[in-house]
């Protein structure tokens, strides 16, 4: 049975949250506010953990980068807010994934159970965000040994196996669903990837929205000092996808 941290200072929301959960097979601690939730993460070795980011006594945002501090725990972060540039500093500041407010049971069990597929066998605390299970074993979305290999685009090198990346020698500051991301485009290199595919073969969901792949190749394309508008490495098909490509 899988445990996850509810942290939502609305008592509806939150009590309505634990029984969603709890009825779809979820055992469900709660906290009201922030410090409050990281002493939960502290003393107890969760599955998961859904993040309110209106709390009381702490900025949602920076309760996920101490819990971050602490844990490699899965963070599924419920906001009302869908500023995409916020989105991505939440990317970035260590969350597995997001849910803009109002959303539906239904919705928040669907991303929450994608969210544990992706991250199994990764343990709550410890090993950092990106390590797939303990040496000798093979979680089930640990890649094959094929996909393993080192990628050089251009002056991009990817090595799925050390999960790193690099750009003209220097490395990539990479959440764990943007080197993800990176490195199945890597493995197929010049060739267009449609999103659906992305989220199928990425994010393992293919019901999620496109919106989850958009904000995190924005967030990649920074990275990789390049905009939409003026692409050297992701560059879009109109209508039909993403490829990665070597600058001309």
């Amino acid at each position: 049975m899988p445990s996850v941290l509810v942290v939502e200072d609305d008592p509806s929301i939150r009590q309505s949250l634990i029984e969603v959960l709890t009825e779809h097979g979820y055992a469900v601690r709660s906290s009201a506010d922030g410090f409050g939730a990281l002493r939960e993460v502290t003393q107890t070795p969760f599955d998961a953990v859904v993040l309110d980011l209106g709390l009381p006594d702490l900025d949602g945002g920076d309760a996920l980068r101490m819990i971050r501090g602490i844990s490699s725990v899965p963070v599924l972060v419920a906001t009302a807010r869908d500023d995409e540039r916020e989105i991505i500093s939440l990317l970035n500041a260590g969350a597995d994934d997001y849910l803009v407010k109002p959303f539906s049971g239904g919705q928040l069990v669907a991303r929450l159970s994608a969210v544990l597929r992706r991250t199994a066998h990764v343990p709550a605390t410890g090993p950092a965000p990106g390590t797939r299970g303990a040496p000798g074993t093979r979680g089930r979305d640990a890649p094959a040994a094929d996909a393993l290999h080192p990628t050089t685009v251009g002056e991009l090198s990817v090595d799925p196996g050390a999960r790193t990346a690099y750009l003209a020698g220097v490395e990539l500051r990479l959440t764990r669903r943007e080197f993800d991301l990176l490195a199945f485009l890597a493995r197929h290199p010049g060739q267009v990837v449609s999103k659906r595919r992305l989220l199928t073969e990425v994010w393992r969901e293919p019901y999620v929205d496109d919106q989850t792949v958009d904000v995190h190749l924005s967030s990649l394309r920074r990275k990789l000092g390049e905009r939409a508008a003026a692409p050297r490495y992701l560059l879009t098909v109109r209508g039909v996808g993403i490829k990665l490509v070597a600058p001309r």
